[in-house]
């Protein structure tokens, strides 16, 4: 399966999107069953932003995924590097194979993201709050090379606590950004308790808005929704970095996980795991039948 080279010459429709999101979720579930463990929850939830942004936005070549014209996806948030390793398997730049090697000895797909490991991965993320700063510094070395090339740096609510976050925010408006677009999962969870509990951030809107960015806020488990948020974050004439805000349920497209009080980290029963393959696999059938 390959992503997209040019969205301006193909665009994925939905159907294929969906498809492309439901094949991210089942490789993120298969090795969460190698380690019987793992930030499962995040990329149940966040399949559908990575879908669209591999297999409908994003320029790239899956066979060079150094290619200097390519987009840039930081991974600011390492530790969802599961659901970026299933993003790259869609996408045809690492080999399904590898998955059954997931955070094993010698292993490419470390249980969190490092570039020198992994094919596709730009930076080694992990420290939360980092991811944006090196983004507009790469955004900054970009513009200045005359690329065309755009920046996503995906991050967590929880980066939002981080005043690095804000001081890079900041400087990327002043230096009008407008090949910088952050992706914020706004799952609601974090390794101590509920986001918006440990440290308030909402209007999340409001506050980026009030930064100088182009913001969207979005149902980042509506598909539809976020093809459109991508497309109309690309399109932004305005010489300013954009955002979008996606609003997602951990756990998404496995009913037992889906109703879960916590999905930081995700362990079940090893009998468990294929069930909830079962469920996903049952949930995407009653969906294309729609």
């Amino acid at each position: 399966m390959t992503a997209i080279q040019s969205p301006q010459a193909t665009v994925a429709s939905h159907d294929a999107v969906a498809r492309h999101a439901w094949r991210i979720r089942r490789f993120a579930l298969r090795m969460g069953e190698v380690q019987g463990q793992g930030y499962v929850g995040q990329a149940l939830g966040y399949a559908d932003v990575l879908a669209t942004a591999y297999c409908h936005a994003m320029q790239l070549r899956p066979a060079e995924p150094e290619w200097e014209g390519r987009d840039r996806f930081l991974l600011s948030h390492g530790h969802y590097a599961i659901a970026l390793y299933a993003a790259l398997i869609e996408a045809g730049i690492i080999d399904e194979a590898e998955l059954d090697t997931y955070g094993s000895d010698d292993s490419r797909l470390p249980m969190s993201g490092m570039a020198t490991y992994t094919p596709g991965m730009e930076i080694s993320g992990g420290s939360l709050g980092q991811g944006l700063a090196i983004g507009v510094g790469m955004a900054l070395g970009l513009r200045m090379k005359g690329s065309s090339a755009f920046v996503y740096n995906s991050m967590s609510d929880g980066e939002l606590d981080e005043g690095a976050t804000w001081e890079a925010a900041l400087s990327a408006a002043h230096h009008k950004l407008g090949n910088l677009i952050a992706l914020v999962d706004i799952n609601r969870q974090q390794a101590d308790g509920v986001s918006h509990e440990v440290l308030g951030f909402e209007p999340a809107h409001d506050k980026w808005r009030a930064f100088g960015w182009h913001v969207q806020r979005v149902d980042g488990n509506d598909l539809p929704a976020v093809i459109d948020a991508f497309d109309r974050a690309r399109a932004v004439k305005d010489p300013v970095p954009r955002v979008i805000l996606f609003d997602t349920l951990m756990g998404k497209g496995v009913s037992f996980l889906e109703t879960r009080e916590k999905n930081h980290f995700i362990r079940v029963e090893a009998d468990e795991w294929q069930k909830a393959i079962a469920d996903l696999d049952a949930n995407y059938a009653k969906e294309t039948q729609q």
